[in-house]
């Protein structure tokens, strides 16, 4: 959802850096595993220091890669699948070293188990409404559905943890995380009865 509303100001705001970029040699390919590089940085670095809002910044500096790539291969007019698959691949390595940060922290210096056991349960379903996706579209359906897709579970993520890092009570990172698991929970079930309908129908998408 998020996606659908922020994608067409987001993609205002960024355009000029991104024919900038381009003008100067720099391909979308080398934007995406720069911005990867600088999250997981900011996750696996800043995060397990403590170092809760500055890191949220620093992530969110980077993370506009996403956008920024995207628009660079439209104005290079690329056809293929190599980019879609690189940049996919390169969200899991991102994701994956976000929540691992903010879990290595609240089990070590941050000293709250509870905290640390829901971002790693959040990650693990979070990669697996990735996948039910990737797989069902390699068999040919369509199963980009749902309630918590990677823009929502990553927004919510750095915003609270941002907040908590500013001394907000530790208890709204938890409560955000345990909702992320199960809204992607209920994603996961979405997807699967959006596959399972057109499979009964024999018509993939």
């Amino acid at each position: 959802m998020l996606n659908k509303y922020a994608r067409g100001f987001f993609t205002a705001v960024f355009t000029p850096l991104a024919t900038w970029l381009l003008r100067h040699r720099v391909t979308p390919d080398m934007v995406t595993i720069a911005g990867t590089l600088g999250v997981m940085i900011g996750g696996l670095v800043f995060y397990p220091l403590g170092e809760l809002f500055w890191g949220t910044i620093f992530i969110t500096v980077f993370i506009f890669s996403d956008v920024i790539d995207g628009i660079m291969a439209r104005q290079q007019q690329r056809k293929g699948s190599w980019g879609g698959f690189l940049d996919s691949t390169l969200d899991r390595f991102a994701d994956g070293a976000l929540f691992a940060g903010v879990a290595i922290w609240f089990f070590t210096g941050g000293d709250n188990d509870a905290i640390g056991i829901a971002a790693v349960l959040c990650l693990v379903v979070g990669m697996l409404v990735s996948y039910i996706r990737a797989k069902a579209e390699s068999l040919g359906f369509n199963a980009n559905v749902g309630i918590a897709e990677r823009a929502e579970r990553l927004v919510s993520l750095l915003v609270a943890t941002g907040l908590v890092g500013l001394g907000v009570p530790e208890v709204l990172l938890l409560v955000v995380l345990v909702l992320l698991t199960l809204a992607s929970c209920v994603t996961i079930g979405q997807r699967m009865h959006a596959v399972r309908k057109q499979a009964r129908l024999g018509n993939p998408a």
